[in-house]
């Protein structure tokens, strides 16, 4: 039998992540735009200055309704007529509230990119919020908090936010609000909040895509360029504080026939120094099915599918009041709670004793910056990732610097960084699972004070 020879590889192409070109319109909007040949469609992405922590007391959840609400009508259209004119331009418009503000997503063929331009501007300079909307979105926000409640995740996380942060804190409360905090919402308060907060000044559009022939400039002159608005002081940012004392708290899932981890404590964002060794670090412990707890916890022992180590920032700011979730999560067999535990604590102990081994570094270098050209083939990641940038109070070259950090960061430097991420002695471990089989495991293991709470 004869084969085909195996064609030789190619010349590597020099690649890089693409830094934007910056703008401002005469309503005080800021742009980002970046040309990528070849991509036909466009991802287009606004940063509101609408903080959760701005959410006026006991409405909890009032930004997601209004961000679900701004494509449910506008002055020109009908919820259904807008939702048919997005269809018409194969386009998808999306966005949600998280702690620094609110995300507009559009994405749409760069043919009909000046259409959809123009009814992204309809959503943000003059939404409808009728009644009738509103109460929809409320009630199907209060359908889903029952769901969420009973995943096993989200519930750990929900607990895991209460844990860390002052009760008094946006922090360490559900970002989508509660049952008793959403059923205050109504169209008068979404209004309200929208008012407050939207505005073109203090917003920014990132548009990436190929934009070869396209009057980019025009189509935002006539789309987002419209929309006007009243400029706004610069809203203070409340510091992040956070109990990392050493504790176990055991959320009851009477039944439960496997338990939910989640171990978590707050650490810097990326504006620290730290933050590229603590990238790479937190990947060598638990980035990959190549990491050490998955060596351990998943290939030697068999208590799991996969346990994963990672760093999420919660709200950056240039001035140090920015702060980062880092944590450990995975799921084992009620059963093996103790010895899994056990086993994770023995990882950190010995990570900090020995260290990690060069070629760790190595496979985790290769995996973080030799596959980011794969990472952003699209428009929409590109897009978001910039946006993220901006959402950070990052400078726009940010990302391709982070990936000549993570190139020159050395072996030690990202030791020492895992270990300060995750100190064995300051920790705040949260479980979801049945508290009658695993509460004497995992108390004997003295990982701190073990509470036992509702699961409800």
């Amino acid at each position: 039998m004869e084969f085909h020879p195996q064609p030789p590889s190619g010349t590597p192409k020099p690649w890089a992540f693409p830094t934007p070109g910056r703008g401002t319109l005469p309503n005080g909007l800021t742009v980002l735009r970046c040309h990528r040949p070849g991509q036909q469609v466009v991802a287009v992405e606004v940063n509101l200055v609408a903080p959760l922590d701005a959410e006026p007391e006991g409405l909890d959840g009032v930004a997601t309704i209004m961000a679900r609400a701004l494509s449910e009508g506008t002055d020109k259209h009908t919820a259904e007529e807008f939702a048919a004119e997005l269809e018409r331009c194969g386009a998808t418009l999306d966005a949600n509230a998280d702690h620094p503000g609110v995300r507009v997503s559009l994405e749409v063929p760069v043919s009909r990119l000046p259409k959809a331009l123009g009814l992204l501007a309809d959503a943000l300079r003059a939404p409808a919020f009728p009644d009738s909307e509103v109460e929809r979105l409320v009630a199907n926000r209060l359908d889903e908090i029952p769901h969420e409640l009973a995943n096993p995740a989200r519930r750990a996380a929900k607990e895991l936010s209460r844990q860390l942060f002052p009760a008094a804190s946006r922090m360490s409360r559900p970002r989508q609000g509660t049952e008793e905090t959403v059923r205050r919402i109504d169209a008068a308060a979404v209004r309200a909040f929208y008012e407050a907060h939207v505005r073109p000044a203090t917003a920014t559009a990132v548009v990436v895509g190929d934009l070869e022939g396209v009057d980019l400039d025009a189509a935002l002159a006539e789309t987002l360029g419209a929309w006007t608005g009243s400029a706004a002081e610069a809203r203070p940012m409340p510091p992040i504080t956070a109990d990392d004392t050493g504790r176990v708290v055991i959320v009851d899932r009477p039944g439960a026939v496997q338990t939910q981890l989640l171990i978590g404590r707050v650490g810097p964002d990326r504006h620290d120094r730290v933050w590229p060794a603590q990238l790479l670090g937190v990947y060598c412990l638990g980035g990959t099915l190549t990491s050490r707890l998955d060596r351990v916890l998943r290939e030697e022992k068999g208590y799991t599918y996969g346990v994963r180590a990672f760093g999420q920032v919660l709200r950056s700011a240039e001035d140090g009041t920015g702060a980062s979730l880092l944590a450990i999560s995975g799921s084992v067999a009620t059963d093996v709670t103790g010895p899994a535990l056990a086993d994770l604590w023995q990882v950190l102990r010995v990570l900090a004793a020995e260290g990690l081994t060069d070629e760790e570094r190595d496979v985790a270098v290769r995996n973080l910056v030799g596959v980011a050209p794969l990472r952003y083939e699209t428009a929409a990641a590109v897009a978001g990732t910039l946006a993220d940038q901006v959402e950070q109070h990052l400078p726009d070259d940010y990302q391709g610097r982070l990936y000549a950090q993570l190139a020159e960061t050395g072996t030690v430097e990202a030791t020492a960084a895992a270990v300060s991420a995750f100190p064995a002695d300051r920790l705040v471990t949260v479980l979801v699972g049945d508290a009658s089989q695993i509460t004497e495991p995992v108390r004997e293991l003295g990982l701190g004070e073990v509470t036992v709470v509702s699961g409800s």
